[in-house]
């Protein structure tokens, strides 16, 4: 059992008490069945949670929705645990949902999962999504500066140059300066690309 699993087997196990159906739903190995959790009506969250994180590290397309739509939960775990599994997925939708979740000004208090995983992925899509997430929230009240600094050490992982303009800005402030500035000397060290 991978750790990011067992991670996620003891927190539904602490939500359902144990339940035979959460038993039986952790030891099952037919991707069918799982998949059938997902549109099954009136199947509680952590069984759909359970059955798409296990379709997602199989490779099994089937678990895409259901992982974006957790990857956009307020509950951070639960984030975690889908970020997890859609980068594992392959699916080629996975970076343009993450960017419009991301990039999305109504839900920036939940976007910081969203960027991490762009930066995992580094897709085509990574570097311009985190460069508009990141812009925003250089604004002197934002309340997002972890989001904000998720992005810049995104942009300093990916190593693009077109991140130079908005990286220089950000060390203007002082929660961003250290990261941005980490981020420009990777730049400009020649280890991204653009």
């Amino acid at each position: 059992m991978d750790e990011e699993f067992r991670s996620l087997a003891d927190r539904v196990r602490a939500e359902t008490g144990g339940s035979a159906a959460y038993e039986r739903l952790i030891a099952c190995a037919d991707r069918d069945e799982l998949a059938a959790v997902l549109t099954e009506p009136e199947r509680p969250l952590w069984a759909r949670e359970v059955a798409a994180f296990r379709l997602g590290i199989a490779g099994d397309r089937r678990a895409f929705e259901t992982l974006i739509l957790l990857l956009n939960h307020r509950d951070p775990e639960r984030c975690v645990s889908a970020a997890y599994a859609l980068a594992r997925l392959g699916d080629p939708r996975t970076a343009r949902a993450a960017a419009a979740l991301a990039t999305n000004e109504l839900r920036t208090a939940y976007a910081l999962h969203p960027v991490r995983l762009l930066t995992a992925l580094r897709a085509p899509e990574s570097v311009p999504a985190l460069i508009k997430t990141l812009r925003p929230l250089l604004s002197p009240h934002s309340p997002y500066w972890r989001v904000a600094q998720a992005c810049i050490e995104g942009l300093g992982e990916l190593g693009d140059k077109q991140a130079v303009d908005v990286l220089t800005e950000a060390l203007a402030h002082p929660r961003l300066a250290r990261p941005a500035a980490w981020a420009l000397r990777r730049i400009e060290a020649g280890r991204g690309r653009g």
